[in-house]
């Protein structure tokens, strides 16, 4: 697969992640975390905003491959 190829996908891919991985969030937001305390929202917030990173930086790596 061309590399021109590989970062049309994977920007398709990226958008979906991230509206995906937002409405995750927004779902888990509005259910038993708005019971925790303060402190344990916090670590759950940072563990939504941070978790997706994994996933695209596979994909941005996958996308930045060279030709063979």
């Amino acid at each position: 697969m061309r590399q021109r190829t590989r970062k049309l996908i994977g920007t398709v891919l990226l958008l979906v992640l991230v509206i995906v991985w937002a409405l995750f969030g927004m779902l888990v937001a509005q259910g038993r975390v708005v019971e925790l305390p303060s402190y344990a929202q916090i670590f759950v917030f940072l563990f939504l905003g941070l978790v997706w990173v994994l996933p695209a930086g596979l994909l941005i790596r996958w996308m930045a491959r060279r030709d063979a």
